[in-house]
């Protein structure tokens, strides 16, 4: 078989394929399969092909936008600075509602680093967090902060994995600040990484309240597993 190169023709059950992606961020191929009118196995060549071609990203049955790979593979620095704006307006939103001396969660990503970054300003808190970036944030000298180990799962510093879910299951927190890739009409919190998904739920009900820490452009869209549902959350915090 050919292998399809970025500038080759798309046919045009693979532009209708990409349209949906670029509209609702993941699609599924039962659902594909069933608009196209296709067996699944057809519409699974057709999203190798735009997945080689680099047009979007393959997820287990289904496929995702491609920025889900330009934002894995780049620099850390420049992932951050990428709304940069918004997300420190979520973040200081979010560190304004938690009172002094709580006992939280901090979930892995840029805003929730942000929001540490706001939270590190204060004193008294106690941290608990997946993200050593989260963590190196905190002055120990100011705040309690407990980095719960697991499998280090990206270049954000993020951890994951059972010993890690086990973990919040035996502590009892204030608060959760949790952070998602998407968030779909029908009101679904969704991130694309199954194993941090385990994690932010564990976290949320380990917490008396958890707030989801989210910019408007992630409004609209969808990932690969859900979270939690919008009325899960004790506050839904924007930048606007």
């Amino acid at each position: 078989m050919t292998a399809h190169q970025p500038g080759a023709p798309l046919s045009q059950r693979q532009a209708a394929i990409l349209e949906r992606v670029t509209q609702n961020g993941y699609v599924t191929i039962e659902a594909l399969a069933a608009e196209f009118g296709v067996s699944a196995q057809t519409v699974r060549r057709d999203i190798i092909a735009l997945s080689d071609s680099g047009r979007l990203q393959r997820f287990h049955g289904g496929a995702g936008p491609a920025e889900a790979i330009e934002a894995a593979r780049l620099d850390y620095s420049a992932k951050r600075e990428i709304g940069k704006p918004a997300k420190l307006a979520v973040a200081r939103k979010a560190a304004a509602l938690i009172p002094a001396g709580a006992a939280l969660f901090l979930d892995v990503g840029t805003t929730v680093e942000a929001c540490a970054r706001e939270l590190a300003k204060r004193q008294g808190f106690t941290v608990f967090t997946t993200s050593m970036r989260a963590a190196m944030a905190f002055d120990p000298g100011s705040h309690t902060v407990y980095v719960l180990g697991g499998r280090l799962a990206g270049k954000d510093g993020s951890l994951v994995g059972e010993d890690t879910v086990l973990k919040l299951a035996a502590i009892h927190l204030d608060f959760a600040l949790i952070a998602c890739s998407a968030i779909d009409p029908a009101g679904r919190v969704m991130d694309f990484d199954l194993s941090k998904i385990a994690v932010k739920r564990a976290a949320m009900a380990a917490s008396a309240r958890a707030f989801l820490l989210s910019t408007r452009s992630k409004f609209g869209r969808t990932a690969l597993g859900k979270i939690a549902d919008l009325d899960d959350f004790a506050a839904v915090v924007t930048e606007d």
